[in-house]
């Protein structure tokens, strides 16, 4: 149907006579010169030497006729130029036969430039072919610069039957957009076409044409993921439209993310850039050393960093509303792209606030958001002084955002929200609380973000409590006991209470309330009863047996060692006693003897003696003592 077109010589007499008739009264009514009359009326040649193009042949930078007519009519196209006849084109395009035509500066033909003409020099070309009745190709990639080139020049019908425009349309409109790649090539050749592809709608009808093909939900997808693919290589502006479109047509929140995503990945590379080492942080003789890997080279042209963020902040504004649409991991990495490439602050605090509303998914390595100067759009911090290594100002607005989040949703049905997200900011201040530039304050604002009845357990406020005094050795006392006061020892389990007991990095009085707290906590156990903490928690809870076998063998240990130090003072005072008297009756000899026989006689000499009995009941006891004490600094670190 839109293959070769060829037409016979007495077929474009026929329509040359036509066309001219148009020329002359335009000619006739706008110039009354006898000389454009004459040159007019010249055209019309004798049927014998009337010959068809044979074909177009390039060379150089031009493109020539190969014909029996000599050429006359010289057309440059971007920085081709096309030596043609005038008068195929005159027949065909409204537009050059409404052009009054200026004489070549080698008098021989005329001269014409076409300005800003949509498809380039390579729409041109396949357009004279078809005014010369030469084979014509169309095809996906063609086909909207063609229906552009050919509104352009006016190829419509009322020039001439079977013009260029409607046979573009109806190829456009019945075998393009009723394939699915095709569609999307057609579009993508829209790029460069701008306004004149908006101005005839073909975008918007590519774009509809997708939407309605999209898959609408999850059993839609298939595993290979093509149409997000196929989507994603599309310009940022035409795949807003689409997923305008397909949100339109009902699709589900999920598939949209999906979309989204998969651009994100194509488009912005440093999506998934991590921290390296050990959580990003080393140590030098003289300085910390900080190693972070970005998508974001030192050599991006403004330009590029321009389309970046533009990409950014495009995707935000089309993510659909709904917590389920895209993983908060995913939320986090554009905060991270975000912050690099400098975005709005209305755009970054939109993003705080939808990772705040599913921050109960985020794990550590997420929220370890690097430090960057915004006015150095988007570059690592490089001056070490009073500079942290992670931005936990970030972090702290995500928690009051997860918190407001919360309390609008109260009149739901309660959740572990509030238990994982504890978790989440526990492991996360001990991951911060390495950075010697964190300030106690901010340690503190970020231990208080959460109330206090979100945390039923505060063994991980107490590991990361301990790893701050670790870094920062040089705190005061009253810092200390400051940072200290963040937690509550009545929270600590066992087991990190006998480790709190032993730690000399602590305060005074923590030390002092651990044992209390300690103290209480075995005498419950003693009695066979839980702790007074009402909250459900594993981490506290030690199985009811071996408590009592635990507490029941250092009691007996301890009422050993009792008993042997009596004896053994009794021992020495006697002994100390008879030495005095021997001494004043210089009876040294007798003395001595005496003394070693009392020594021998005494219960802690039998002791050591008796290996089967005592000291292997004391090794026993020992050895006991030992693997517990190893077993509760295991559980602690």
């Amino acid at each position: 149907m839109f293959g070769a077109l060829t037409a016979m010589p007495y077929i474009l007499i026929a329509n040359m006579k036509k066309s001219l008739l148009v020329v002359q009264s335009q000619s006739s009514e706008s110039d009354s010169d006898g000389t454009d009359q004459a040159h007019n009326q010249s055209i019309v040649v004798p049927t014998t030497v009337i010959a068809i193009a044979d074909s177009l042949q390039k060379k150089d930078n031009s493109w020539v006729v190969t014909s029996q007519i000599a050429t006359d009519l010289s057309i440059q196209v971007q920085d081709i130029t096309f030596t043609v006849h005038k008068y195929p084109l005159v027949s065909k395009c409204g537009y050059i036969g409404r052009l009054e035509l200026q004489p070549s500066i080698s008098n021989f033909g005329y001269e014409l430039k076409l300005e800003n003409f949509p498809g380039g020099s390579e729409a041109f070309e396949i357009i004279l072919k078809f005014c010369y009745g030469l084979p014509l190709d169309l095809n996906p990639s063609n086909i909207a610069p063609l229906r552009c080139a050919s509104e352009f020049l006016e190829m419509s019908e009322e020039i001439d039957d079977g013009n260029l425009i409607s046979k573009t349309e109806a190829f456009l409109t019945f075998v393009v957009l009723s394939s699915w790649k095709d569609t999307i090539t057609a579009l993508k050749s829209c790029e460069t076409l701008s306004p004149w592809a908006e101005n005839l709608q073909i975008v918007r009808r590519c774009c509809d044409s997708i939407a309605w093909k999209a898959p609408r939900d999850n059993s839609m997808v298939n595993d290979e993921g093509w149409c997000f693919d196929d989507v994603a290589s599309l310009r940022i502006d035409h795949f807003m439209r689409i997923i305008t479109a397909i949100r339109a047509k009902g699709a589900k929140p999920e598939i949209i993310g999906k979309c989204i995503i998969r651009y994100a990945e194509r488009w912005l590379p440093g999506m998934d850039a991590e921290l390296e080492g050990l959580r990003g942080y080393g140590y030098g003789k003289n300085e910390l050393q900080l190693s972070i890997v970005i998508g974001r080279k030192e050599d991006e042209g403004i330009e590029h960093s321009k389309e970046q963020k533009s990409i950014i902040e495009s995707l935000v504004s089309i993510l659909p509303p709904q917590p389920e649409a895209v993983p908060c991991k995913f939320l986090l990495k554009m905060l991270k792209m975000a912050m690099v490439y400098s975005a709005s602050q209305a755009l970054i605090s939109e993003l705080e606030k939808r990772v705040g509303m599913v921050l109960e998914n985020a794990n550590v390595n997420d929220l370890l958001i690097p430090n960057y100067k915004s006015e150095n759009q988007g570059k690592m911090v490089k001056s070490l002084e009073k500079q942290t290594m992670h931005n936990t100002d970030v972090v702290q607005r995500m928690v009051e955002y997860f918190l407001m989040h919360e309390q609008e949703k109260q009149q739901l049905p309660p959740t572990s929200g509030k238990s994982n997200v504890s978790k989440l900011l526990e492991n996360y201040l001990a991951e911060v609380a390495k950075d010697p530039n964190l300030s106690i304050t901010k340690f503190q604002v970020l231990a208080e973000a959460l109330p206090e009845r979100a945390r039923a357990c505060e063994d991980g406020l107490y590991r990361a409590i301990d790893t701050y005094l670790k870094t920062h050795p040089s705190l005061s006392e009253y810092d200390r006991r400051r940072l200290c006061k963040i937690m509550s020892c009545e929270k600590l389990s066992l087991d990190a209470c006998m480790h709190a007991a032993q730690n000399d990095r602590l305060p005074l009085r923590t030390v002092i309330q651990v044992l209390f707290s300690e103290q209480v906590k075995m005498r419950a156990a003693m009695q066979g009863k839980e702790p007074a903490a009402s909250d459900n928690n594993s981490e506290r809870e030690i199985t009811q047996t071996s408590t009592k076998t635990e507490i029941r063998t250092l009691r007996a240990e301890l009422e050993n060692v009792k008993m042997q130090m009596t004896e053994l003072q009794r021992d020495y005072s006697e002994l100390q006693h008879e030495y005095e008297k021997q001494n004043n009756k210089h009876r040294n000899g007798s003395a001595w003897n005496f003394g070693w026989t009392k020594i021998r006689t005494s219960a802690l000499f039998h002791r050591k003696l008796d290996g089967n009995e005592g000291g292997e009941g004391h090794q026993r006891s020992n050895s006991l003592g030992s693997k517990i004490n190893f077993r509760r600094r295991q559980s602690i670190s």
